[in-house]
């Protein structure tokens, strides 16, 4: 129907057009009259006016843009990057089928024509693959990029699985041309080389290949000079990868990510506000504050270093701990509260957001090259960063509240009964979630396995005493100062 429809608005525009030149027609009348009439704004709309509504609605009707093909679901890239003397070289393997809008010969009921298709693939390689990688050797972008190789592989082809292999396969003999594949299962290998001043420089990437498909996962491969193997396995777009960061690259990045992590936790944030509404004080905001941070630092390396446990049950059970966590805070800035009881319930509870912290890393720490603990040191430095910006946000901004909006008491109470009502709501989602896991009790067998099971966690709960040891020999001089004030101001009120 809209095709018609475009036909006969061009038959329209025509005829229109044909009689503008008749001396007799009325859109052809252009004398001096009807330009007066036009410039008082009396008399008929002009010619102009009529094919530009013409034209107008043929623009509308015309389809803004066509595809040729949809866009995939889940589509697996292989990369591998090794710089060898002056030489870079990338390898890429990516599905034909993810390179819309390339039309490569078949023959047959869909079969690749793999004599014809050497051009195409070339194409496909520049189109879709060139200019979806900008690699730097020492901060400065690559220059220089030249296609060597290009070919077709099928599916179950293993050549990606090594360095060495992969390099023998895109330079060897190609494909037999009666080889019969369908276009949508092969695979698209292509060599890329890039001049170099040194295979020991600081290499980094920032690969753009998202646009492949809706989920586009790719697994790159960096190998070193002294072929030690870095990998690393993303989703869409990772932003700058530094393939063998620097202790200091390594530590700016998760200190980045950490300070955005707290700031996108939601949960976190809520955590936080419940322990600022009734202390809006700088010193008992240090004890309550540090035993979070030290907390959640020790379970987060701790589970980077797998003292976590790795059960599908274990995140789901963390992220219902840490929604009854707020609720449980605020719940007791209603009752009432005391400065020591609060500090050590928070170092509590700060145990379980540290594992609600190391799910966000568990993808990231690949990027940490050798640096793991300063990445994670670093993380949370990030982490402590975005605490102290949202504690002085709030801070002011309750103070202001209490004091001229409502009353200290009346305040705590309302804004902590609405983070509880919110918190509620996340722990009943979670904890059906939660339910939804089948537990099956096992007997452990008690072996040599068991037991250094038991010695690291022996360790990890020894470390956990002695922090709390240390605090209460900190915070006991504060509490006596500090603790009778903030009590007596949220308190409730006989």
């Amino acid at each position: 129907m809209a095709q018609s429809f475009q036909r006969n608005l061009v038959r329209d525009v025509d005829r229109a057009t044909a009689t503008l030149g008749q001396p007799g027609s009325r859109l052809g009348s252009c004398g001096y009259e009807d330009r007066q009439k036009r410039s008082t704004g009396k008399g008929r709309p002009g010619r102009w006016v009529i094919l530009g509504l013409l034209v107008l609605g043929l623009v509308l009707t015309v389809p803004s843009g066509t595809r040729a093909h949809d866009i995939p679901a889940d589509v697996l890239v292989q990369v591998l990057v090794k710089p060898t003397g002056q030489t870079l070289r990338l390898l890429v393997r990516v599905p034909l089928f993810a390179m819309q809008d390339v039309r490569f010969p078949q023959i047959g009921p869909g079969y690749l024509n793999i004599a014809e298709a050497d051009s195409e693939l070339a194409d496909a390689a520049h189109l879709w693959i060139a200019n979806e990688f900008e690699l730097y050797e020492d901060g400065v972008p690559l220059t220089g990029q030249q296609l060597v190789a290009v070919r077709a592989s099928i599916p179950s082809d293993q050549a990606f699985s090594t360095y060495d292999r992969a390099v023998a396969h895109v330079t060897g003999p190609p494909l037999s041309d009666d080889t019969e594949i369908f276009w949508q299962q092969a695979m698209l290998d292509a060599m890329f080389e890039y001049p170099i001043r040194s295979d020991q420089s600081d290499f980094s990437i920032d690969p753009t290949l998202a646009r492949l498909g809706l989920r586009t996962v790719t697994v790159l491969r960096f190998v070193l000079p002294g072929d030690t193997v870095r990998a690393f396995e993303y989703r869409g777009n990772p932003g700058l990868v530094r393939l063998d960061p620097r202790w200091h690259q390594a530590a700016m990045r998760f200190v980045t990510l950490g300070f955005e992590h707290i700031l996108d936790g939601i949960d976190h944030l809520l955590f936080l506000a419940c322990l600022v509404i009734p202390f809006r004080r700088f010193r008992p905001l240090v004890a309550i504050v540090t035993s979070f941070t030290v907390a959640h630092s020790v379970t987060l390396i701790a589970s980077a270093f797998n003292f976590a446990p790795d059960a599908l049950w274990f995140p789901p059970l963390v992220e219902t701990m840490i929604a009854m966590s707020i609720v449980y805070m605020a719940l007791e800035n209603i009752l009432g509260v005391r400065l020591k009881r609060r500090w050590l319930i928070t170092f509590g509870f700060g145990l379980v957001h540290g594992f609600g912290f190391s799910f966000a890393l568990r993808e990231t720490l690949q990027f940490a090259g050798d640096h793991l603990l300063t990445s994670l040191l670093s993380f949370n430095v990030g982490v402590e960063l975005g605490q102290l910006l949202v504690i002085a946000v709030l801070v002011p901004m309750l103070s202001v509240l209490f004091r001229f909006a409502v009353a200290e008491r009346a305040g705590t109470i309302l804004v902590s009964a609405l983070v509880a009502h919110t918190a509620w709501h996340w722990m009943s989602e979670r904890g059906s979630q939660l339910m939804q896991f089948q537990f099956q009790p096992r007997v452990p067998v008690f072996d040599l396995a068991l037991l250094a099971s038991a010695m690291r966690w022996g360790m990890l709960v020894l470390i956990i005493v002695l922090l709390v040891w240390l605090m209460l020999l900190v915070f006991p001089q504060m509490e006596m100062e500090e603790d009778g004030d903030v009590a007596a101001r949220v308190k409730p009120e006989a």
